[in-house]
Parts: structure tokens; sequence; C-alpha cells
């Protein structure tokens, strides 16, 4: 009886603690969760959940807010195949998020009239969360240890990269639920590889399932089935080379043929056959979106940014890219406010605490890997990171797309780089008298100040004082409000409704901040091949606006049309503000 008693405690106990994490991580994720001004990839989220599109925005004449933001109103007759539709022939994702968000968004009211940024980005916000559990469950199946579960689980609700992916609504945290799925499937497919034993149907049905939903929801969580092949050949290649050791010594002793091992050969009894059966279910089901892919005509422009040539020293980009996506990870101080001392003391902590934490991570691994009841573990999530690591650097290096780039696109191994800092840290708290490093910090200190750090990491992002968002249109409205004292036109070349998405967050800041100044008159200056289209229609149209007004050029990329010379450019030193490259000229009478 008293066996049962502590046993309930124990679980209780577990139960509690996980639930704390997870209040923790909701807490975090959903603090000043529309603080921030969405930016062009969640208009995209915004518009094409709505089951609306980016092509009825008039282009090549000067068109007001309300005009603009149309694409953001809920249209009550839109259903899910108006998402399917505006997405598949204007953007290059699947589907099943925006699906999702479609369903979620109709929960919320409007802000006015617009759909809300706040119920938009919650649902990625859960996601996000849910992920704590998902995380913990799969660290327990992998190393059966409470400690290192709770552990992983509690880097995972203050990671400052995973808030940052949580406060986006994008399909970034759904993707890494799939992510933490199909690795669990691997982890049980290793251990059958290890013993040698048959995969169950139904893992092996669940498995393919998983993937299929992954590929549904971001066509690069193809990359994290790259990596999980490349495990898996590692773990056929060891016991290939095993097998073969020991039938050569067998062969020496005997003076018999040798023969491949029954264990590699794909039968019905081996557990490479329903492994080759999950390869050929979930490539089928990545197949089927070939053709849409391929289909949509939008596909390469909206990937232009991550592609190019490299001169000078953009050979070396990639590697700090890389660097500081894998540090963010654990730890982002304030490097990113508005005060120099800030920034660099921030930068100098974060640097100093980088070097002191590796060494301890490293040892950590060292550790589980000498023990064998968990090297196999080890191997599993170590090649898991190694092997998109080296995928991430061909990709940028040997096909010119540089994906490190975008630190959101670390999702793909993100799981697996938490489970083995929890497992490290675990290592740290079971052996409080371990030797202390140079600075004298060892066992559950080091734990403590890895959590801390963590913590204050986590808050960093809450604040947008780390991981802001690519464009400020907050800042930018400000700037004209202070400078342009007359009509204003905002003029940018667009492409795509990337384009499209920037002039949209300065039309949405007008709007939801009633701002006392006239709302200012858009122009999107279509550019297709050649630049000059947009020259030529924006000379058509200063043309024949009244004047005085003031000319801002927003991201335009084309040659300035003659007009603007009987414009005065402005000579004043105005502020930079993030995404938005400007020139200001007065047109007066």
């Amino acid at each position: 009886m008293n066996v049962i008693i502590k046993t309930q405690n124990s679980k209780l106990k577990n139960l509690l603690l996980l639930a704390i994490w997870l209040l923790i991580a909701v807490g975090l994720r959903l603090t000043n969760l529309s603080a921030k001004s969405p930016w062009t990839d969640e208009f995209s989220t915004l518009v094409f959940s709505l089951g609306n599109s980016f092509l009825p925005v008039p282009l090549d004449q000067p068109i007001s807010v309300d005009v603009l933001l149309q694409p953001l109103q809920p249209q009550p007759t839109s259903g899910i195949q108006d998402v399917w539709k505006h997405l598949s022939t204007e953007s290059n994702h699947p589907p099943l998020y925006f699906i999702l968000t479609h369903l979620w968004i109709r929960l919320f009211p409007t802000h006015e009239g617009l759909v809300s940024l706040w119920g938009a980005r919650s649902l990625a916000a859960l996601f996000g969360a849910a992920s704590i559990p998902a995380i913990y469950a799969l660290t327990q199946l992998a190393f059966r240890s409470r400690l290192v579960s709770h552990l992983a689980a509690a880097m995972m609700a203050i990671s400052p990269y995973g808030i940052f992916l949580a406060q986006e609504a994008r399909h970034y945290t759904l993707a890494i639920l799939w992510v933490i799925a199909s690795f669990a499937c691997l982890i049980i497919a290793s251990r059958h590889i290890q013993n040698q034993t048959q995969i169950p149907l139904k893992i092996a049905l669940l498995w393919v399932g998983i993937n299929a939903i992954g590929i549904a929801t971001h066509y690069f969580f193809t990359l994290t089935l790259c990596c999980e092949a490349l495990v898996l050949l590692f773990l056929a290649w060891r016991q290939w080379t095993r097998k073969r050791s020991e039938g050569g010594r067998e062969r020496r002793r005997e003076g018999a043929e040798y023969i491949l091992p029954h264990s590699l050969v794909p039968n019905s009894y081996s557990p490479w056959f329903r492994i080759y059966a999950v390869a050929v279910g979930t490539f089928v089901s990545g197949l089927v979106w070939l053709p849409v892919f391929l289909h949509n005509s939008y596909g390469g422009k909206l990937t232009e940014w991550i592609q190019g040539p490299r001169l000078g020293m953009a050979w070396i980009n990639p590697i700090f890219q890389a660097l500081a996506a894998w540090i963010t990870m654990i730890s982002l101080l304030p490097v990113e406010a508005s005060q120099l001392a800030v920034v660099i003391v921030s930068g100098l902590v974060m640097l100093i605490f980088f070097i002191w934490v590796v060494p301890i991570l490293v040892r950590g691994i060292k550790v589980y890997f000498k023990e064998p009841q968990t090297r196999l573990m080890v191997q599993v999530f170590a090649g898991l990171v190694v092997g998109a690591i080296v995928l991430f650097f061909i990709f940028t290096y040997f096909f010119g797309i540089d994906l490190t780039r975008g630190a959101r696109y670390n999702f793909v191994y993100f799981p697996a780089v938490i489970v083995l800092v929890g497992a490290s840290l675990a290592v740290c708290w079971r052996h409080p008298i371990l030797e202390k490093g140079r600075w004298g910090i060892n066992g559950k200190k080091a734990v403590i100040i890895i959590l801390s750090m963590g913590l204050a990491s986590a808050i960093t992002v809450v604040c947008n004082l780390g991981y802001q968002k690519y464009y400020r249109p907050d800042l930018f409205v400000q700037l004209i409000e202070q400078t342009s004292y007359v009509p204003v036109l905002i003029t940018t070349t667009q492409k795509t409704h990337v384009q499209i998405g920037e002039m949209m967050g300065i039309a949405r800041e007008y709007k939801i901040q009633n701002s006392k100044s006239p709302s200012p008159l858009f122009f999107l200056a279509h550019q297709n091949k050649d630049p000059k289209t947009s020259t030529s229609a924006l000379q058509n149209t200063l043309k024949t606006l009244p004047r005085p007004f003031d000319l801002w050029l927003v991201n335009f990329y084309a040659p300035q049309p003659e007009e603007v010379k009987n414009c005065l450019a402005n000579t004043k030193s105005l502020s930079a503000v993030d995404g938005y490259g400007y020139k200001l000229y007065h047109c007066a009478d």
C-alpha cells in the first residue's frame, strides 16, 4: 500500500511540475502578443486564412488606406475552398495551417473592421505551448528519465527562439509538433533496429501519417525527413559493419563463405522492411504536392531573398547567421535595444555565457554517450542536429539557397537541440560535485544559471528587445507624422504580395491608431521584368496629382521618374527604420 501511495504521489508531483512549465510557456507566449506590428509573412497568413486574395488590390494608381486593407476584412461568404484556391495560386505554402487559422479566427471579433491579429497569433502561441508536453513525452520516450524530460520541457518553455516562433501568425509551431511526433517514431524504429525486431504496423502507419501532415504544414518539413534518413543510414551502416565483422570472425573460424547478415535483408521479419515501406509512403504523400508547387508562378519570386550570388565577405555570412540562430535557442539578451550601452553589455554577457555553457553541454553529452543504455539516443539526436546543419550549408554553398538567412527554418531540428540540452543539464543536476571549471561553478548552480538566463531571454523577446520584427511600420508612421505636414503619397515597386504586405503594415498603423493626421495615399507601381514600367506608371501619376504633397519612395527599386526632379529632395537627417528604405521629396505648388 505504501508503494502504491508513493507511486501516486510521485505521478502527481510529476504532473504538477509539468503543469508549471506549461503555465510558464502559455504566459510568456501570450504576453504582449499583439503589441508588435505584423510583418509581410504574417499578412500573408491573415489574408489567405480569411479566404481572401491580394490580387484585387489596385496597382499603378493611388489608393486609400481602406482600399489597401480590404483583403484584411473578413467576408462571411468565404470558406475553406477559398483559402485553398488563393493559397495555391498566389503563395508557395501547403494549406493545413491556413485552414486551421481560417476556422480559429472566426472566434474573435474584428479590430477596426480588420481581422484580429491577437486571434491569429494566439493559435501559433497555443501550438507553441503544446510543444512543452510534447517535448516532455519525446524525451521520456528516448531517455526514460523524468529529470531529463522536465529539464527539456523547461528549456522549451523559456527558449527565446521558441517564443519568437510562437508569437508570429505563422505555421512553424505547428510544424514543430509534427517534427517532435516524427522524431518519436524514429526513436521507436531505432530501438527496433538495435534489437533487430520488427516495427509494429501501427507505428509504421502512424509515422507515414505524421510525415504526410508535416509536409502539408510546411514544405521544409522534408528537411526533417532528410535528417531522419541520414540517421537511419548511419544505423544501417553501423549494423552492417558490425555484422560483417562478426561474420568475418566466424568465417575465419569455420572457413565458411561470408553471407550478408539476415537482419539487413528487407524481408517481412526485418525492421528494415517496414522502414522502407514508411519511406515509400512518405515519398508518395509528399509527391502529391509537387504539381501544386510547380503550378504556382509566384514560388520563385517569393524565395528570391534567400537566393543570389556571393561576393566578398558574403561567403562567411552564413556561418555567423547560423551561430546566431544556435545561440538564441537558449539565450538572447536585449541586443536590439535602442540604447547602445545596453546592446554592448548584452552582447558581452551573451558571449561570456556562450563560452561558459558550451563545455558544460558537451560534457553532458559525452557522459550519456559513454553509457550503453543511452548511447543510441545520443547518437540519434546528435545525428539529427549535425545532419540538419550539414544540409543547411550544402543548400547555402552548393545550391545558392541560403537557409541560414531565415532563423525560423531551424524548426526542422530545433526539438532535437532541446532534447540534447535537457540531457546535458540532467548530468549537471545529478552530479553536483562534478569538478569545477575555470568559472568556479558546477552542478545544480550551473543548471539554475542556465534556466535563469533562458527566462531572461524569454522576457527579452516578449518585450521586443530581441528577435524584433523585420519591418517596423509603427516607427515609420511616427516618422511620417513628424516630418510631413501636407498630403502624403507613399510609393513602392510591387512584384508579389510581399510588397503589398509592406504597405499594409503602414496602412494598418494609420487605421488602428486613429491618427489625427490625414491618411496617406499609396501607390503600388507594378514591376515584372522591366523596372522602367514602374517608373513610367509613377511618372504618369505624379503629373496628375494636386500639389502640394510629400512623395515617400519606399523600397522603390526602379529608376526615378523625371517628374521627381520638379520636387525638392529632403536634406534633413532622418532616422532609419527597419524594413523601409526610403527617400523623401517635397512636391510644392
